[in-house]
């Protein structure tokens, strides 16, 4: 009965992830955001409650869903087998953490994240691959915009 209930929480997760809002702000992240420092990502918050408010759905939803796993509600094998999404999220802003949590006195800033994150077999060279993925999809969407304009 354990892992039923570890598969519903599974579930109930991805179908959040459907909602249009949560939707909309994954293709933000996925395909628009390319911080180059930690300032990047500062600068979202500096811009206003709208302004970063794609950020923290997806960073928040995953640090919250990470917590599930490292709480025990939800079976960590599991949750890894079943998708490495929190991965790319994690890989964005990985190499920015230390310096933000510092700039928000905030030192458990997405730490769940974080902490899930580098529990996965092999974390480097899926961060990597993650990184190379991201650097393809913002080059098609550069292309992609630039081809609009003409």
């Amino acid at each position: 009965m354990e892992k039923q209930t570890d598969v519903m929480a599974i579930l109930k997760l991805y179908e959040l992830r459907r909602d249009e809002k949560m939707r909309e702000a994954r293709q933000w992240y996925f395909s628009q955001f390319a911080p180059k420092s930690a300032m990047d990502i500062i600068a979202l918050y500096r811009g206003g409650e709208r302004a970063s408010a794609n950020f923290r759905m997806i960073t928040s939803y995953w640090d919250m869903a990470s917590s599930f796993v490292l709480n025990g509600g939800i079976d960590e094998k599991m949750f890894f087998d079943s998708g490495t999404e929190h991965i790319f999220v994690y890989s964005k802003i990985q190499p920015f953490l230390a310096e933000i949590r510092q700039l928000f006195q905030e030192p458990d800033f997405l730490i769940n994240l974080e902490t899930l994150a580098q529990k996965v077999p092999n974390i480097e060279a899926k961060l990597e691959s993650r990184k190379r993925l991201a650097a393809i999809w913002a080059k098609d969407e550069t292309q992609l915009s630039a081809t609009e304009s003409n």
